[in-house]
């Protein structure tokens, strides 16, 4: 299970580390304590009866794939038994799309997973960032600035909601988890 996102204070509560938060979310729902492994951090945990490893690169979102990639060989995974999540600047702010497997759709952490992979045949969890108004046309700094003030108890149900959407696809599967998030509004 890994969240994508920017190591450091700076990015900590940026639209680009929604991977992140959901991930710190599961680890403090489980109490899974997380160490430094090389290039990521990682917190093995039990979700819902299944053993998981919590993961978020360090190596920075357009790189993530070389962490994940060395992480999942550590473990012996296919990308298979790989779910991602990511912000979505193309979703409304707080809406949740599980997905079993697509395109990066122009996520550069996606992307360099995929890449290194070779396949984008993994679970990805999407969760919204983008405000009511249209994003500016630099999305690089809009994904890199924080939450507003007025959008943070969004966010914070969103990350919320992200994590129970994690929590039944790794429990009751992709299908299950598609139909009882997907449709949700923020």
């Amino acid at each position: 299970m890994v969240g994508l996102g920017n190591p450091g204070e700076r990015y900590r509560r940026t639209r680009h580390n929604v991977g992140f938060m959901v991930v710190d979310a599961l680890a403090a729902r489980v109490r899974a304590e997380g160490r430094l492994a090389g290039d990521a951090w990682v917190a093995p945990a039990r979700l819902g009866g299944a053993e998981v490893l919590l993961v978020k690169p360090l190596s920075f979102m357009n790189a993530s794939g070389v962490p994940v990639a060395r992480v999942l060989a550590e473990r012996e995974g296919s990308p298979a038994d790989l779910a991602v999540v990511v912000d979505d600047v193309a979703l409304e702010l707080g809406r949740i799309r599980v997905r079993e497997r697509g395109s990066h759709g122009g996520h550069n952490g996606l992307r360099s997973i995929a890449e290194v992979l070779g396949t984008d045949e993994f679970a990805r969890v999407r969760v919204g960032v983008r405000a009511a108004e249209p994003p500016p046309s630099d999305l690089a700094e809009y994904v890199l600035s924080d939450f507003r003030p007025d959008e943070v108890l969004v966010v914070q149900e969103a990350v919320g909601l992200a994590a129970d959407a994690v929590a039944c696809l790794l429990e009751e599967g992709p299908a299950v988890a598609m139909n009882r998030f997907n449709p949700r509004r923020p």
